[in-house]
Parts: C-alpha cells; structure tokens; sequence
C-alpha cells in the first residue's frame, strides 16, 4: 500500500487529495466528507478505467496510462475533457481539456513529491502532492480529476447563485 496525500489549490478554495494506492487500483477522496467527490481508478496492462464522485454528479475515466504517456477522457463522449499528458523522469506536462479551451499541466517530480500548477496563472491551480511508490503518471491523472471535481463544483456554484 502507498499513499497519495496533499492538495489542489488554496487554503480556503482548494481539495485535499488523499488516496491509497495497492498496485492495481487507487481510491480515495478528493475534497472533505460534504464538498467532494470519492476517487477509484484501477490500472491494469496500461489502461485506466474508474469513476471520480458517485453514480449522479461524477465523471468516468477511461484510457491509456504509461510511464510515458497519459491519454486519458474524462467525463462522456460530448460532454468530457481529454487528457493529454508527457512523462520524463522530472516533469509532467500536457493539455486537459481540449488546445483551445483547455488548461496547462506543469507538475515537477522530486522524489516522492510532484508539485506544480494545472491551468493558468488567474485561474489555475496549484498541486503540491505526496506520491510515495504511485506511478507519477497515475498520481498526475489523479491531479487533473481533483481539478476537473473542483472546477465542476465552483461552475456548479456560480451557475446556482447566478440563476436566484
């Protein structure tokens, strides 16, 4: 077992991520008990597949996951974001969610840490995670999940208050 610990975002408008990793599959949450969404991706030969929050208000993850490479879609058909990542021995880098509309992925790899930002300066988000012995590709896909859960929230919450 590892685990996988730390946060997306500030103090007061971010999710803690913390999840357990057993080799083949990691769960876990992102956010608090009340604010968040539950977190289960299984890897198995390369291919990632799992759900990020419950059967209403979440989003599945379906794809290709490597020690190189994550190519990963997120969410349905019409209304999903991919993920596109590059894996080297020190960085992560990439596109979630389309060239054009999408956000940035930097996260740097120290050792047991991956840290970085996932969208812009304005309205990005910082990552700072502990990643033990989870593949850094896996743990940076859980990153742009815990974004995406975030981002979905905080729309979800403006579209309600605009709308009263």
């Amino acid at each position: 077992m590892s685990d996988l610990d730390g946060r997306m975002g500030g103090l007061t408008a971010g999710y803690d991520i913390k999840a357990k990793w057993d080799g083949e599959r990691l769960r876990g949450r992102v956010g608090g008990r009340f604010n968040g969404k539950d977190v289960d991706l299984t890897l198995k030969g390369g291919e990632v597949d799992g759900r990020i929050g419950g059967v209403f208000g979440g989003f599945d993850a379906g794809g290709k996951v490597s020690a190189e490479r994550v190519e990963v879609r997120l969410g349905g058909r019409i209304d999903g974001d991919n993920v596109e990542l590059k894996v080297s021995a020190d960085r992560i880098t990439g596109r979630f969610s389309g060239r054009i509309d999408g956000k940035d992925v930097d996260l740097r790899r120290d050792g047991p840490s991956l840290r970085g930002r996932i969208g812009g300066h304005l309205d990005g988000k910082d990552v700072e995670l502990e990643i033990g012995l989870i593949p850094p590709a896996l743990a940076a896909l859980a990153a742009v999940c815990a974004f995406k859960a975030l981002e979905d929230e905080q729309n979800d919450a403006a579209a309600s208050s605009s709308s009263s």
